[in-house]
């Protein structure tokens, strides 16, 4: 029917309208996802007594993309260890939905709902846009310390759409006058490309939730935007690498039950050794890493922050990237790898808390040792000034540290301060290199040049505090134990 036709016949325009509004509006919702899925997990987060943000993203399907590359090994530094691995013609121009576990996302709406201290709080519907990636995320205050918490949540595609449920479950952290037992584990480093298992992913995540710690802190390096498979020289292959990394099985399954404390390193936020004058990596500038960060770590204040864990254990986790000097500028009492601020309230808040043992997470080393040619932390000489600083200042408190970065686990003491140091070494096998595994220094009580993790667990035999610090291969079998009381973190 043409538009004369139309025109000459009113009634039959009527009729054709009649018809085609229906058609329209089904074609319409044809269009709109029929559901939506949490393939990319759900995690709790910065969990305190108190306090806990919830974070997921909505998906338009169930699964990631299937790993189809087979990988080869690249040659390290030095040729020391087994090799990070990398995927064997990979297109780079490929678009990310096709990628390997490529996980597109869904607008649409999200709903939490918490109870577990006779209450029930649930929010209202919230929208998963574009614009974040298609994330959401929701702070809870006002918890009961030490309870039990189930999280139920909800996603549709529109307001009458079909609604997709998952439930993750989690416990605040206990009072701080209360004499309480806690264990909590911490890893770093992990490249989509060195997985140990092609569905499930890293065999440290499974070995991690076979201990049921009550808290987890990843210290940083957590993608790789500076690594093929893709290189994410824009937003999309930034938030494609998110979104590859939380769509392994291992790590969805070990959120659900773990809460998680999250650092970033420079790979986080653009590429190797980044400040925030660095020079963007393709399209990714330091604000726009900064922005991609916050979708996946939407912290509600700081980088820098602080939890205390019952009257005998207090952390600290710092923040590296956001306010650092070149690694190039001369040193002196004007290059920082922390800035002023941070350094003042790391200071203060140390010197006020009454924890018996106070443990600082960096995402960098600050005993080491570490190779002559780094430049990037306070084990070197770039860093030299405000290094012997942080020595001194954390061994006056009686503090340890663990950190991250390295790729290689160790225990390592300050020979002028006695400051203990923890590297946690990286998450899996494939990625461990850097140091010759024969290399062990004076200062080293314990050096393994391997994947794994660290836990850390505080116990009252006796009703006496104690801290015990052991560090685990990737299927979860102790490689070495250090346990730590108080009168052990005295300066020498």
């Amino acid at each position: 029917m043409n538009s004369y036709s139309l025109c000459k016949h009113p009634a039959r325009v009527k009729c054709v309208f009649i018809v085609l509004i229906p058609v329209f509006i089904l074609q319409a919702q044809s269009l709109r996802p029929q559901a939506v899925y949490f393939t990319n997990g759900i995690k709790t987060m910065d969990v305190t007594a108190h306090e806990a943000t919830v974070w997921t993203r909505l998906c338009a399907v169930a699964h990631p993309n299937p790993v189809v590359h087979l990988r080869q090994a690249s040659k390290n530094e030095r040729n020391m260890v087994k090799a990070i691995q990398h995927p064997i013609g990979f297109d780079e121009r490929m678009p990310v939905e096709r990628m390997d576990g490529g996980v597109p996302g869904a607008v649409g709406e999200v709903r939490f709902t918490l109870s577990g201290d006779g209450k029930t709080h649930r929010t209202n519907w919230q929208a998963a846009t574009a614009e974040q990636d298609y994330t959401a995320f929701q702070h809870f205050g006002g918890l009961i310390s030490g309870t039990a918490y189930r999280l139920l949540v909800e996603g549709r595609a529109w307001p009458r759409g079909r609604i997709t449920q998952a439930e993750v479950s989690f416990k605040t952290m206990p009072d701080s006058t209360e004499a309480s037992n806690i264990h909590l584990t911490t890893s770093t480093c992990q490249y989509f490309w060195s997985f140990d298992d092609s569905v499930r992913g890293f065999h440290t995540y499974m070995s991690m939730a076979a201990l049921q710690p009550d808290l987890f802190v990843q210290t940083g390096d957590y993608v790789y935007y500076d690594k093929p498979g893709p290189m994410a020289t824009t937003a999309e292959k930034a938030r494609h690498k998110w979104h590859a990394m939380d769509g392994w099985l291992s790590l969805r399954a070990f959120y659900a039950r773990t809460p998680v404390w999250m650092l970033k390193d420079d790979h986080d936020l653009i590429a190797n050794d980044a400040h925030p004058g660095s020079e963007p990596f393709g399209e990714i500038t330091v604000p726009l890493g900064l922005r991609i960060w916050k979708e996946n770590v939407p912290l509600r204040a700081t980088p820098y922050r602080t939890l205390r864990l019952g009257r005998d254990l207090q952390l600290w986790f710092l923040e590296g990237r956001e306010f650092r000097s070149p690694n190039d500028m001369p040193d002196g009492a004007a290059k920082s790898i922390w800035g002023k601020v941070q350094k003042a309230w790391l200071e203060e808040t140390m010197s006020i808390s009454t924890a018996t043992f106070k443990v600082v997470f960096s995402p960098t080393p600050i005993v080491g040792p570490d190779r002559a040619t780094k430049m990037d932390n306070h084990a070197n000489a770039a860093f030299r000034h405000e290094g012997d600083w942080a020595r001194r200042m954390l061994a006056a408190q009686g503090a340890l540290v663990v950190n991250g970065d390295r790729h290689w686990q160790y225990v390592s003491r300050d020979s002028a301060t006695g400051l203990w140091e923890f590297g946690s070494g990286p998450v899996s096998d494939f990625h461990a290199q850097g140091w010759p595994p024969n290399d062990q220094r004076p200062e080293h009580r314990f050096l393994r040049v391997a994947g794994g993790f660290l836990g850390l667990r505080l116990l009252h035999p006796s009703n006496i505090p104690v801290l015990v610090l052991t560090h685990y291969d990737v299927h979860g079998k102790v490689a070495h134990e250090e346990v730590i009381r108080p009168e052990d973190l005295r300066r020498r």
